[in-house]
């Protein structure tokens, strides 16, 4: 005798235009569950929907702008498991102070965060009901990688919570150095931050701005660069730390929680937040020291097991188990 699958939908703010991080989680989950479940993606849940009334199970993306759909997924069917994946910007900004995603994370049966350290922006109670799940990525080859020059690559949305300030002024302090080139890939989101690029390409052409490309080109590219740059001010989880540890690239990133629950606590690659001169500095280093580029692309590549495919597949499929036996 056949089982039908049950269905289970998640909603996530951003769909495939949007070609950001909250899209790449959702698609890949939808993929990982596949087997199991009959995976339904939105932007929106409500009453109204056609499957409102069979689906067994919601994963709502981001406490906070998913508020909605998990306020009426709890109206509609209180019984059914919920589970709040937090993104950054719910850990470290949302959470504290927005009744929604207060309201979001109290209701839901199961927490998840994205990097080691993300339980410890929470409440204790909560912690309780609250579950890692590190993202994934398939591995790739590490690239043999010019040693004529360095070149650093930023991934990121032109918007203030990923700093491309820090970036844009750690260009000009190199602008003297000619075998270091800074690329950006990103939208524009906030229109001010495009045309500081734009100036800044003009200033120091060192610097290129690439504006958004596919999620492949974006990978292709973190493959072949010397060097990953996060410097974001708040992560939940960041997907491109992932794929440079993934792709034998070293990272560089600001010293905040989400980066540090990826890369882990002893890593060497970090910066203060928002010191442009310190990531300068830590650039002009790699290129002037290729053993310290060595060892610090070692040391990121040496935690890419943590984000294999199959450990997240396992990871989100134990979490589903355990709430719908």
């Amino acid at each position: 005798m056949f089982r039908t699958k049950p269905s289970i939908v998640i909603v996530t703010p951003a769909l495939a235009d949007a070609n950001n991080g909250n899209w790449q989680t959702a698609r890949r989950w939808a993929r990982m569950l596949a087997s199991h479940y009959r995976v339904r993606l939105t932007d929106h849940w409500d009453e109204s929907t056609d499957d409102a009334g069979s689906e067994a199970l919601m994963i709502a993306l981001h406490a906070r702008r998913s508020a909605p759909s998990v306020a009426a997924w709890r109206r509609l069917a209180p019984a059914r498991p919920l589970v709040v994946v937090l993104t950054g910007t719910d850990l470290y900004s949302d959470i504290q102070h927005d009744a929604a995603a207060q309201h979001s994370i109290q209701t839901a049966d199961r927490l998840v965060v994205l990097n080691e350290l993300g339980a410890q922006m929470l409440p204790p109670e909560l912690r309780l009901k609250t579950v890692v799940c590190l993202q994934s990525c398939p591995p790739r080859k590490t690239l043999v990688k010019t040693g004529r020059h360095l070149r650093a690559l930023m991934v990121g949305h032109l918007r203030a919570v990923k700093s491309p300030q820090t970036y844009f002024d750690a260009a000009r302090h190199l602008a003297g150095r000619a075998d270091i080139f800074l690329d950006h890939i990103g939208a524009a989101l906030e229109p001010e931050l495009g045309q500081q690029a734009q100036q800044l390409m003009q200033d120091c052409p060192h610097y290129r701005w690439l504006g958004p490309l596919t999620h492949e080109s974006a990978r292709r590219r973190i493959q072949a660069a010397h060097v990953l740059v996060h410097p974001s001010q708040l992560e939940g989880g960041a997907h491109v730390v992932i794929e440079a540890m993934s792709s034998g690239t070293a990272v560089l990133a600001s010293r905040v929680d989400g980066n540090v629950g990826l890369l882990g606590s002893a890593y060497p690659g970090y910066f203060t937040w928002g010191d442009a001169q310190g990531l300068a500095a830590r650039l002009a280093q790699l290129r002037d020291d290729p053993a310290m580029l060595q060892s610090l692309q070692q040391q990121s590549s040496s935690r890419a097991a943590l984000f294999h495919p199959a450990a997240e597949q396992q990871r989100l499929q134990a979490l589903l188990a355990q709430l719908l036996p």
